[in-house]
């Protein structure tokens, strides 16, 4: 009786024997390895454990804090007219080093006092091409670490230097950040949990460890407000008010 086999089926006794090949390979192949069906199935196991990929939860907690600045940096310049140039640099020179010693009299040191800018330029009058005086500008940067006395070292510096001083700018600074930044950083890791908790309890699973930390770069200090009370009795009050110093971190939690 003659037997017919079909294409269809003729693949697929072929792929059954390329099968029983194969398994026959593995198990020779084990045997000569040393390793028995049991150790097989354990292999087969560690195998498919690590390819099995965990749930993760990425989450970016923020801690803010709030600290009164310790720290004022005064610009002030000097500026004056004199019809030549050695006599213009005279006067200024004469009126920044009496600034200078007015602040370090009252405190501040020589090294918190530094030179920042320097310029001469010509004046003219209509059309005349030649000068008709010649201005000098020098300006100095002045850091104050005591508020309670820097309102009386700004009047000094003004009153020392006369009608050439200007004030071009104050700055309040928050330098004693030590405490302050360890207070925001907790903060920003018990942010950081409370969202993933409550992600991963929408979700309906266990929150798992973490797996990274990663900072986010500190985000600046919020200007100093205005309207808290003045420090001291000077002629020139100072009010220190407060900012805020934000440390932000990106927490990974497997679930």
């Amino acid at each position: 009786m003659t037997i017919s086999i079909t294409p269809a089926y003729r693949a697929a006794g072929v792929g059954v024997a390329a099968a029983a090949l194969l398994v026959g390979a593995f198990s020779l192949g084990a045997g000569r390895n040393g390793t028995g069906p049991g150790r097989s199935a354990a292999n087969t196991a560690t195998v498919a454990a690590s390819t099995q990929q965990s749930g993760r939860i990425t989450v970016t907690g923020n801690g803010t804090v709030t600290g009164v600045p310790n720290q004022l940096s005064l610009s002030l310049s000097v500026q004056v007219n004199g019809y030549s140039v050695s006599s213009a640099l005279s006067q200024a020179n004469r009126a920044v080093r009496a600034v200078t010693v007015a602040l370090t009299d009252r405190g501040v040191a020589a090294s918190d006092i530094q030179t920042s800018d320097l310029n001469i330029s010509p004046n003219y009058q209509g059309n005349d091409p030649l000068p008709s005086s010649y201005g000098v500008s020098e300006s100095l940067t002045a850091t104050l670490d005591d508020l309670a006395t820097a309102g009386a070292q700004i009047d000094a510096a003004v009153r020392a230097g006369g009608n050439a001083v200007s004030i071009d700018g104050v700055s309040l600074n928050l330098t004693n950040t030590g405490v302050l930044m360890a207070a925001a950083r907790a903060r920003a890791v018990a942010d950081a949990r409370a969202q993933a908790r409550q992600f991963a309890s929408a979700l309906g699973e266990p929150l798992g460890p973490v797996i990274s930390v990663s900072p986010v770069q500190q985000q600046a200090t919020v200007p100093f407000d205005y309207a808290n009370a003045a420090v001291g009795k000077s002629s020139v009050p100072i009010s220190p008010g407060t900012q805020q110093l934000t440390v932000s971190i990106t927490v990974v939690y497997a679930v």
